[in-house]
């Protein structure tokens, strides 16, 4: 409707009478909510069902050390331009549950409940997340971790120390479990962090976990129609995954790349958790070339929610087009 001179001395007029019409009766406000929905997204591949799960999100400070080849001010630079405030850095967790029609699947478990209680349920959010989406933890048949840092093995126990998925067979990439698992290895650590991860790893898999463990090789389908991808370089033993169902993929890329905005638009920058940066580097390139030649959908476990789309390439970089979202499944 095109504004006229006309409308707008009607609309001022209006608003000058409005004063003599009776006051409306004060009705009380309802008041402000303090908590988001469950945080679950479920898509089709094929027959197979996927259920992304957020577990998530922490907000930190943007370290000095974040990508170790560029300088923060390039850095923030490319969080600005994906319209993302400076100097703090926003991870995502989202770790999947895949019913292949056979089996129950999950894929990494997200920060734990330790990290729910310290964060104050800002992470540790997949238990809770699961349940509001109907799936029951001794329903899970398999859960499949594609690598040994804290964010993806902590949900395997509870707050109480036990099995968060009493009756899953574990499956672990077999290069990564002999890494974390070699006590001359673990000596031979001289930074904190890595200290840390070993030791947190130990402390996982000591927990009544080591009986269920199965390592799995690359190249192989470690539960129906999930293959394993070798993916080196963020850890010794990083896996990926590709979920085929008839002729559906996705390629399920675990760490690859972290946050996209950052790591997908430079896929040569290198993050501070990289054990071997420029592997990383190798690999994330190899990984998204294939992704744009055969637009395949990415599943990626650091994306923001609900952590899944495309890539295409983008000058020296690649883009990520967020997959839309569907109301039906």
């Amino acid at each position: 409707m095109e504004l006229t001179r006309r409308h707008a001395l009607a609309g001022a007029a209006a608003i000058a009478v409005s004063p003599m019409l009776p006051a409306a009766p004060v009705r009380a406000g309802a008041p402000l909510a303090d908590k988001q929905a469950p945080s679950y997204y479920r898509y089709r591949v094929g027959d197979a069902q996927v259920t992304a799960i957020s577990d998530g999100v922490n907000t930190f400070a943007l370290p000095e050390t974040f990508v170790l080849n560029a300088k923060k001010d390039e850095v923030n630079a490319a969080l600005e331009k994906a319209f993302l405030p400076k100097d703090k850095v926003s991870i995502h967790f989202a770790p999947l549950v895949i019913n292949t029609g056979g089996k129950l699947v999950v894929v990494d478990t997200g920060n734990g409940p330790g990290a729910f209680a310290s964060s104050k349920g800002n992470v540790g959010q997949f238990a809770s997340n699961m349940a509001a989406a109907g799936i029951d933890p001794k329903a899970v048949d398999m859960v499949v971790i594609s690598h040994f840092h804290g964010d993806h093995i902590n949900g395997l126990l509870t707050a109480d120390n036990v099995l968060a998925f009493p009756h899953a067979e574990v499956l672990v990439p077999a290069a990564e479990w002999k890494y974390f698992m070699d006590d001359g290895e673990m000596s031979r650590q001289a930074t904190d962090r890595m200290k840390g991860v070993f030791a947190n790893a130990r402390r996982v898999f000591d927990a009544g976990l080591k009986k269920k463990v199965t390592p799995y090789e690359a190249g192989k389908d470690v539960a129906p129609g999930l293959q394993a991808v070798a993916s080196l370089g963020h850890t010794p033993g990083h896996s990926s995954f590709i979920l085929s169902s008839g002729s559906d993929k996705v390629f399920i890329q675990s760490d690859v790349t972290n946050h996209p905005a950052v790591f997908v638009a430079n896929p040569g920058w290198h993050l501070m958790f990289d054990q071997d940066p420029a592997m990383a580097e190798a690999t994330r390139r190899k990984v998204y070339d294939m992704l744009v030649a055969d637009r395949m959908r990415v599943q990626g476990f650091h994306y923001p929610f609900p952590a899944n789309g495309f890539v295409e390439k983008d000058g020296n970089g690649y883009r990520l087009v967020p997959a839309p979202w569907s109301p039906v499944i």
